[in-house]
């Protein structure tokens, strides 16, 4: 299992409480260091997923992972006409590309021992909505949606299973970066016909469900965690 802060650190912890072997990765040793002070069973990983080859260095034997959450993002907000080209790069090299290698180098150990396996890609509303000053994020996830279904369609011979999990904004650091004033989450609650935001624990369970025996029949799923916000 790897992750980050935020959505991906409660997921970590959360499984390690169910009795999973819980791997987590990120690129900052502060996080990986209070993750497992908190749960001393959590096994850290420091490395950059947008660094390719090191990623590959790193992950390749890593050992047995059956259930995969993929949840590192970067989201830097900037009107569409002010996008520069290192902004981009970025947001794509984390946001998809390392979705993309960090599963290739699980699905292929899945493949091999025939055991099948979940991963969950956590995407976003942004994917489906367009969102002032959010061009290239809701780019990346609207990749990522896609991904998500490709890689349900071709794992799923192998039993592999693939599916997101949508949320609306989540007041994690990232989501406090687009919706701390007040006035723009007006703008947004007001859309939801639940009226607020998610919470943290609302997107876990949503990661937990897909990556259970509960949802066996369920592959290349995009699952809203949103209020009703798309439905609407």
């Amino acid at each position: 299992m790897f992750c980050v802060s935020g959505i991906g650190r409660a997921t970590a912890l959360a499984l390690a409480r169910y009795g999973a072997r819980v791997t987590a990765v990120t690129r900052t040793q502060a996080d990986l260091d209070s993750l497992v002070q908190e749960c001393a069973s959590i096994i850290p990983v420091c490395v950059d997923l947008a660094d390719w080859a090191t990623t590959e260095a790193v992950l390749r034997d890593i050992g047995r992972i059956d259930l995969l959450v993929n949840n590192a993002a970067c989201a830097k907000l900037q009107p569409f006409l002010e996008v520069t080209p290192d902004q981009f790069d970025q947001s794509f090299n984390v946001n998809v590309k390392a979705v993309l290698h960090v599963s290739q180098i699980v699905a292929h150990g899945m493949k091999a021992r025939g055991s099948g396996g979940s991963i969950v890609n956590v995407s976003s509303q942004a994917s489906q909505r367009a969102l002032r000053d959010h061009a290239v994020y809701c780019s990346t996830k609207g990749a990522l949606d896609m991904l998500t279904k490709v890689m349900a369609l071709e794992l799923g011979p192998y039993q592999i299973r693939v599916n997101s999990v949508n949320p609306t904004a989540v007041m994690t650091e990232m989501g406090q970066l687009g919706w701390s004033d007040p006035e723009k989450a007006r703008t947004m609650t007001s859309r939801i016909p639940l009226g607020r935001f998610a919470e943290v624990e609302d997107v876990v369970n949503s990661i937990l469900f897909l990556l259970s025996d509960k949802s066996n029949m369920t592959n290349g799923v995009t699952l809203p965690v949103d209020g009703g916000f798309l439905a609407c």
